[in-house]
């Protein structure tokens, strides 16, 4: 699914990248040609995406135990530079317009055909979004989120260029540009700290660790506790560890197929994923630490 979805993103973008092409050579507006540099990063940013799930789906081999899940953060690592790269450029190009701002040739037929662009990428990222979350996908996440950013860019600069013609005042042209930039330089620095946490091994999410927290208690049968409850995702698979006290007279039959519960409950949840659960005895309680 994840990768249908990243296929299909490489020829919307570049539709999406004509149409502003078109509408920035209607009116000559730099403001617009902003908005088209951007969404050139759109195109490059989708086949990086692309590339990034097939990785991913790969399944676990020798050299790569754990899979490939990660190939994923990468890309959307590379994808928040690539944000970064197109506000530089477009401040670059505002500020080179500020002495003698303009708008030539058809403003309105141009703007009209950007709103058109703005649309198609309104309804494409709300679909990246939805199709990400439910596949846990950080790729899609961050092409939907840099779309989202692409989306805000081309209403600001629409509203803005009618608001310029309407007082005369073109100036707003690259003015407009100028702050459009640094929005999408925040957006940018964003999608690169949620992708390098993921690089990094941060800890799961809180929503995470409650739910994993509810499966084990649920499933905990004769055992007495567990503790040291740690975790880590990896785009769409999670790893967690923690250790399990039972009685020191249990049999190790019986105390496997604890495990075998808790483990097929957190697999229900979480299809797919890692689960390493250290077996200690009672003399290891330790009832007053939190989980």
């Amino acid at each position: 699914m994840s990768q249908k979805f990243a296929a299909w993103s490489i020829p919307v973008s570049l539709a999406v990248l004509l149409l502003k092409l078109l509408a920035w050579w209607l009116t000559g507006s730099v403001a617009l040609l902003s908005d088209a540099l951007e969404s050139i990063v759109n195109v490059a940013a989708a086949l990086l995406a692309y590339f990034a799930v097939q990785i991913s789906g790969r399944p676990p081999d020798k050299k790569h135990p754990f899979g490939h899940k990660k190939a994923e953060y990468l890309s959307a690592v590379a994808e928040g530079t690539l944000i970064v790269l197109a506000a530089l450029l477009i401040i670059r190009e505002a500020v080179s317009a500020l002495p003698s701002p303009h708008l030539d040739h058809a403003p309105m037929i141009g703007i009209a055909v950007n709103a058109v662009a703005t649309c198609i990428n309104g309804a494409w990222a709300v679909i990246l979004l939805r199709v990400g979350r439910r596949e846990k996908s950080p790729a899609l996440e961050a092409s939907s989120k840099h779309i989202f950013t692409d989306v805000m860019t081309s209403v600001g600069v629409v509203v803005g260029l009618l608001f310029a013609l309407a007082t005369g005042w073109l100036i707003l042209d690259p003015i407009i540009a100028i702050l459009v930039a640094l929005n999408i330089l925040w957006e940018g620095w964003k999608v690169i700290r949620s992708s390098v946490d993921g690089l990094m091994d941060a800890s799961l999410s809180e929503q995470d660790l409650q739910t994993v927290r509810a499966a084990i208690d649920a499933n905990l049968g004769p055992a007495l506790e567990y503790h040291d409850l740690r975790g880590r995702r990896s785009a769409s698979v999670i790893f967690v560890e923690f250790h399990l006290v039972v009685a020191g007279d249990m049999s190790v039959a019986a105390a496997h197929d604890i495990c075998d519960d808790i483990e097929e409950a957190l697999l229900k949840k979480y299809p797919g994923s890692v689960f390493v659960i250290h077996l200690e005895p009672d003399s290891e309680l330790k009832a007053a630490v939190a989980n």
